[in-house]
């Protein structure tokens, strides 16, 4: 029998032994050995790895800026500063910048989300609340999930079939999707652990937002104010699912127990029979928190209807509409609230991103919240009480003169409430918002804040004898954008309230921000540049063409001592599906869905595009009387212009009517009262409509198809 003795310097049995045989088949023996330790290496590590998979917790999370190798939630820190520590990338050695991998996505709609890196994995949403994890350093894709969202309930979407993003927590990588359900998956395969349907699926909420996990729970919001909702936040416990808390941001049916104290005080700045409808105020993007004060901020949306006089019989602040709101982490109670647009009636969400930092004010250090309200303004509020420190206009504003520094209430210009003046009413911003979802950033370092802002007015007029409808929108008021458009990056001085400096794009609904420690500013725009600046003076110092728009913001993390910067790319949202004859302002009206990621020294390449379909009119004549073509433009507006555009002019996400081939067959009928392309996401409006109505909208796209034939000259 063989003498094997196996020890270490220390001792017997260790990870290095050395083997001391006593016979001639030491090589032998010395050779399996080495191959056990071998394959036991190589099954150990996979599983250190698969166990320690979006290993997310309160210690890292409140400690990101000692970590910023990666990017665990979705403004980086909790503070949504979107600033990185990181600077092996500099303004000195940006222009090195190129693609390191990307990666194609299945789905051509609006891409909005913000990649979370974790020890190496990149997790990202996709349009229809899909998600994928890739290595983070050679992007081989890890696994993929769908949670099957059914495309007929696209019908309900505001602003496109968007998902900005996921979060991750001990093991798990939560989403939001679509049809209201919060899943939480597996990081380690992207299974499903548990879903809880966090909405009435028999109302039109909607998910868009990216969930955030606080203190073991994960809060989430919702969508779907232009609808019939009544907004709320909620959380749940993320390992469970389980229910938690809920706050609502309008107040229910005054008949009934108030289902929070402060909705009683709420209640009495409500009028007529808002709670039958719902009220609105759906809280579907920003979210912060404050672990020194324990406090978790969020803003309020637009109001239903917009029109006050239906909503609210012309009465009342109606809160919390269009407000910044804080309450208690721990158990969802009220803490305060801000009103940016009292008793609003514009679509003036306050749901804009909301930056905590602590800045120098009056030589004192002050805890505060900044956002670039959709309204126009910037707003800096103490985010312990809520105090109105500074307000003032980032952009051109037509329907305030200001901010009252007492009251902390807009000084409303004249003849803007056209439910009272029955007048249409011009504001500069309109509704798509002098700032929208798009995220800001903050840079310690030099002290600004990056706003991606513009310029879109909008004309407001009342619809009369306004009667809901159990399809499409339900705002009671008519629109109509101004063409005269800007976009453009503005660098602000949260401190003195002025801009420093600007960079100017072709138009806007450009996207988010990125801010570094190695001096940098990067944004993508709509033109479908994707670009860096230098964060102290503008100068811009690299770009490179991404093939298509760039709405969502860039983000960055480190991998083996190297780092890389990552976006998502593809063109959609509320800007081109509104605005459809406006959006190529901007650019680019291509959707090219894609994960792009760069890094030092990178030599990959995009592959070519595809050629460019161009969009051919060839409508039938246009026979229908004028009366007929009017009814069917006024039934475009209320139930197709949402998706299809205004004016029936499509901006690249969903078809452009004008070009359908449909116009000249029964195939129009089928598809708009039979719900031929449901599984498509157009579904059958015969709740609405009836074939003579069907056949007005008809006759009004086939008479702006050959208007638009004629003005191009090809006839």
């Amino acid at each position: 029998m063989t003498n094997i003795e196996m020890t270490t310097a220390a001792g017997p049995v260790g990870v290095d032994p050395v083997v001391r045989l006593t016979d001639h088949r030491c090589l032998l023996v010395r050779a399996v050995i080495a191959l056990i330790l071998y394959f036991a290496a190589v099954a150990i590590e996979p599983a250190r790895a698969a166990e320690s998979a979006a290993n997310v917790d309160a210690v890292r999370l409140t400690g990101a800026d000692q970590d910023p190798a990666n990017w665990m939630t979705y403004g980086r820190t909790y503070g949504e500063q979107r600033f990185s520590p990181l600077a092996r990338i500099t303004a000195d050695n940006v222009k090195q910048l190129g693609l390191a991998w990307y990666a194609d996505l299945d789905t051509d709609r609006g891409q909005e989300a913000t990649p979370l890196v974790i020890d190496g994995v990149l997790y990202v949403s996709t349009a229809w609340s899909m998600v994928k994890a890739f290595d983070a350093k050679t992007g081989t894709l890890l696994w993929s999930y769908d949670p099957e969202v059914p495309r007929e309930i696209g019908v309900k979407a505001c602003c496109d079939v968007v998902n900005r993003g996921v979060a991750a927590w001990k093991g798990k990588i939560f989403v939001g999707t679509f049809d209201g359900r919060l899943v939480a998956l597996d990081a380690r395969n992207g299974k499903p652990v548990w879903s809880v349907m966090t909405v009435d699926p028999t109302r039109p909420y909607t998910i868009t937002q990216a969930p955030r996990v606080i203190k073991g729970r994960v809060v989430i919001g919702n969508s779907g104010s232009e609808y019939g909702v009544r907004g709320y936040i909620s959380a749940y416990d993320a390992e469970t699912g389980e229910f938690a808390w809920r706050f609502y941001t309008v107040p229910g049916d005054p008949a009934q127990p108030a289902e929070n104290p402060i909705l009683t005080e709420a209640a009495k700045t409500w009028h007529g029979d808002w709670w039958k409808r719902g009220g609105g105020g759906t809280v579907w993007e920003s979210l912060s928190y404050d672990p020194e004060l324990n406090l978790i901020y969020f803003g309020v949306g637009n109001g239903l209807e917009w029109d006050q006089g239906y909503r609210s019989a012309s009465q009342g602040d109606n809160w919390f509409l269009a407000s910044i709101v804080a309450i208690d982490a721990d158990t969802g109670a009220y803490a305060w609230h801000y009103q940016a647009t009292p008793g609003e009636e514009w679509d003036f969400d306050a749901v804009q991103q909301l930056i905590l930092a602590d800045l120098t004010i009056d030589g004192a250090r002050r805890q505060v919240l900044l956002q670039a309200n959709k309204n126009g303004f910037f707003y800096v509020l103490d985010r312990k009480t809520g105090q109105l420190i500074s307000a003032k206009n980032f952009t051109p504003v037509t329907w305030a003169s200001g901010v009252d520094q007492k009251t902390g209430r807009p000084i409303e210009n004249p003849g803007i409430r056209y439910d009272k003046t029955g007048k249409p009413a011009q504001l500069l911003p309109g509704a798509l918002g002098a700032h929208s979802w798009q995220a800001m950033a903050f840079n310690p370092k030099t002290g600004l804040v990056y706003i991606p802002a513009q310029e879109i007015g909008m004309t407001y007029t009342s619809t009369k004898d306004f009667n809901p409808a159990s399809i499409g929108w339900n705002v009671a008021t008519a629109t109509t954008n101004k063409t005269n458009v800007k976009g453009y990056l503005i660098a602000w001085d949260p401190v003195n309230q002025k801009e420093v400096w600007r960079a100017n794009y072709l138009g806007p609904w450009n996207g988010g921000l990125l801010t570094t420690a190695g001096d940098l500013v990067i944004q993508g725009n709509a033109a479908g540049d994707f670009s860096a600046y230098r964060a102290d003076t503008g100068e811009k110092l690299w770009s490179m063409f991404a093939q298509t728009p760039v709405m969502a913001a860039p983000m960055t993390y480190e991998v083996n001592g190297e780092q890389y910067i990552a976006v998502l790319v593809g063109w959609g949202g509320a800007y081109p599906l509104l605005q459809g004859r406006d959006a190529s302002k901007s650019g680019n009206i291509r959707n090219v869905s894609r994960v792009l990621v760069l890094k030092l020294g990178a030599m990959a390449s995009l592959p070519p595009l595809s050629p460019d379909t161009k969009l051919v009119l060839d409508p039938p004549p246009s026979t229908a009387d004028a009366a007929t073509v009017a009814a069917g433009e006024a039934l475009f507006g209320r139930f197709c212009s949402v998706c299809h555009g205004e004016a029936a002019v499509g901006g690249g996400v969903t078809p452009d009517l004008r070009a359908s081939g449909f116009l000249t067959d029964d195939g129009w009928y089928d598809i708009l009262l039979n719900g031929a392309l449901k599984d498509l996401g157009m579904v059958s409006f015969a709740a609405v409509l009836d074939r003579t109505k069907a056949g007005e909208i008809r006759a009004y796209v086939i008479q702006r198809s050959n208007e638009d034939k004629a003005a191009s000259g090809k006839n």
